[in-house]
């Protein structure tokens, strides 16, 4: 007796029923191989999207020149040599601005760490010297006050960041409030906006935490602070002596970013004799995260492509045992004139709709990711706020379309690739033997 191809999916749906259990296991290993490529690759997205939008955050149009300490640092004139000298120089600035032509702007800024005081409270803040386009460079915005101006140059005047001011000011407005710098009252015209943290200007992508800063006119730091800042290690006093700690140089044209900043780094290399500077492209690194993302999207598909591999393996177990149990039934189905043909499709439909049901239900699995995991973290904060990495609450899961596919793609192909040979095995089985078989 001939089949049609409904009748021949309608017996292989039946016969999956009767094993409801053995059938829900089966597809249970699609299932998890499924959506854990859609996870995967959507946390994996989620990650290198957020990379990419901290190095945009720099400006694709900017170079990034970075005082860094070298190795060996030479001690200047100081013979104890507990002063080391290193870094960018006001000169570097004034000769890059002078010989470089493709430049639209340069921002030169310093960066001290120190303790801010007001009466009985303190806060270890960074204290950056800065110029009026620090504000905008940073994407910083005022929450309170104002930003420093070309007045404020050479005042003790001083803009606070969010968390900075909440330390000294927790309960008031610290607008027109003086607050300690070392040893003399700067006067809080300002505050910022709480600013999540983003990639560190100088060639690391580690997140910086702009809500501790507290902001002076650079001319103020270098006459009051100045370049020069000592701090006791263990009994004893060292110092360090930097008069920049970073020029910020924008062109007009991301074409000119790499000529620039080869003539920048040339200039660099020969009025520094010692590797006290970096020059930092945001282009490269950008570029860098895209073929990262490429590479990263690859191994978390090879790795869950393993599982579903390993899940196809338990179907085709599972569907050879199933021959073995139903030998007399396909004994009787060919006698009646079954073609070998209606038994390989029945065999083979009943994976794939094991596959397929798997994979379909992983894939409603794996597009739940950015709901799932943001309650996840909600109840996990609940319990131990400090329980997850920072990193995980700037995490957003993005849903690869491609990983969805891709996805539906194997989980159907596992089902044809693991059902082939045991629906072989059934097709081609002697009838007389089959009938036979107990």
């Amino acid at each position: 007796m001939k089949s049609t191809f409904p009748q021949t999916v309608q017996l292989g749906l039946k016969s999956l029923l009767l094993q409801k259990m053995r059938a829900g296991l089966a597809a249970l290993g699609i299932f998890i191989g499924t959506s854990t490529v859609i996870w995967l690759v959507a946390m994996g997205e989620g990650v290198s999207y957020r990379a990419q939008e901290q190095i945009k955050e720099l400006g694709a149009t900017n170079i990034i020149l970075r005082t860094k300490k070298p190795s060996s640092t030479t001690s200047g004139s100081d013979p104890s040599g507990k002063v080391k000298v290193y870094g960018l120089l006001r000169k570097d600035f004034d000769r890059v601005v002078a010989n470089v032509d493709s430049i639209k702007n340069a921002i030169p800024m310093r960066e001290v760490r120190f303790e801010l005081r007001r009466d009985d409270k303190t806060a270890d803040a960074v204290l950056v010297g800065c110029v009026e386009e620090h504000l905008e460079l940073n994407r910083l915005q005022i929450e309170r006050g104002r930003w420093l101006h070309l007045s404020d140059r050479g005042k003790k005047n001083i803009v606070l960041a969010a968390d900075t001011a909440k330390r000294l000011f927790p309960y008031e407005n610290p607008i027109g409030k003086t607050i300690w710098v070392g040893s003399e009252f700067y006067v809080v015209i300002g505050l910022t906006k709480k600013r999540t943290a983003s990639a560190s200007i100088g060639g690391s992508l580690d997140a910086r935490d702009y809500n501790m800063d507290a902001y002076i006119p650079l001319k103020t730091l270098r006459q009051r602070v100045g370049d020069l800042v000592m701090r006791r290690v263990g009994g004893d006093f060292q110092g360090e002596q930097v008069e920049l700690s970073q020029i910020t140089v924008g062109v007009e044209t991301i074409k000119e970013v790499d000529e620039t900043a080869a003539i920048i780094q040339n200039l660099l290399e020969t009025y520094h004799d010692q590797e006290d500077y970096a020059v930092v492209v945001p282009k490269e690194l950008l570029r860098q995260a895209e073929r990262t993302r490429a590479m990263f999207n690859v191994l978390l598909v090879v790795i869950a492509g393993i599982s579903l591999m390993v899940g196809g393996i338990g179907i085709m177990n599972i569907m050879l045992a199933t021959v073995t149990e139903r030998t007399r039934e396909i004994g009787i189905r060919r006698a009646l004139g079954a073609r070998r043909v209606d038994i390989i499709y029945q065999f083979l439909t009943e994976t794939v709709v094991l596959t397929a049901s798997g994979g379909l239900l992983g894939v409603l699995f794996g597009v739940m990711c950015g709901p799932l995991f943001r309650s996840f973290r909600y109840v996990v904060t609940l319990f131990s706020p400090d329980f997850l990495p920072p990193i995980v609450y700037d995490l957003e899961p993005r849903i690869a379309t491609w990983s969805v596919i891709l996805s539906l793609f194997i989980s159907f192909g596992v089902g044809i690739v693991f059902g082939v040979y045991p629906a072989r095995q059934a097709a081609y089985m002697d009838p007389i033997e089959a009938l036979r078989h107990e």
